[in-house]
């Protein structure tokens, strides 16, 4: 992992856990397909590095689909139809902000939105069939390396996994957005209406913050 993530994940981690890692990333892609490519693992970390994270959007876990995950939270390349959550995502950005064509969100990534999931490696077809094994440690102390950052951060928060998460978020110069998950299950219960990117632009403006343009 080439970001400034490294040194400050390895001093809040126990000594061994990246090679436990690495280990188990070895294992597992060995043994059958593993989404996303090996290569995107840290792909969420590399694009927005420690220092310049803004605002972070918490996923569960990458898509298990062919071709569909690629190392950010709800993310998926503007050759793939936008999966549901996606779909949701963006009617909500065009209500709230206006209309977005790419389904692509490297571009968020790269002015400070840390698109994490709590689980970084799914197996083909397993949705979360990897959580509770490696990634859990690692991605609450990125949560809460930003809890600790001295500029006021946002964090988005949407369904009952990601807002348990809230729990790592204990001072009060930053904004907590939380709401029902973007899927279809759930997102007529209220995320529709949260409006979260004008909210969170509203938030960065007041703490003399660049914006975010949702829109590129």
């Amino acid at each position: 992992m080439q970001s400034t993530w490294h040194q400050q994940l390895k001093a809040a981690l126990p000594e061994g856990y990246f090679k436990a890692i690495n280990s188990f990333l070895d294992k597992v892609y060995a043994s059958g397909t593993v989404y996303p490519p090996r290569d995107a693992i840290f792909k969420a970390l590399q694009l927005t590095p420690y220092e310049k994270t803004k605002v972070l959007i918490l996923g569960q876990d990458p898509y298990h689909g062919p071709g569909q995950a690629q190392g950010l939270s709800f993310s998926v390349p503007d050759s793939i139809p936008a999966p549901p959550s996606l779909q949701n995502i963006l009617k909500e950005l065009s209500d709230d902000i206006g209309s977005r064509s790419h389904h692509d969100l490297t571009s968020w990534a790269e002015q400070g939105v840390l698109l994490l999931n709590a689980c970084l490696s799914v197996p083909a077809g397993q949705a979360n069939g990897h959580a509770n094994l490696i990634w859990e440690p690692f991605t609450d102390a990125i949560i809460e390396l930003l809890n600790q950052k001295e500029e006021s951060l946002v964090f988005i928060l949407w369904g009952s996994y990601a807002r348990k998460k809230k729990r790592l978020i204990t001072h009060d110069r930053h904004l907590v957005l939380e709401s029902p998950h973007p899927s279809p299950l759930s997102s007529y219960r209220g995320f529709f209406g949260s409006k979260p990117f004008s909210k969170t632009n509203h938030f960065l403006a007041q703490h003399h913050q660049a914006r975010i343009d949702w829109l590129d």
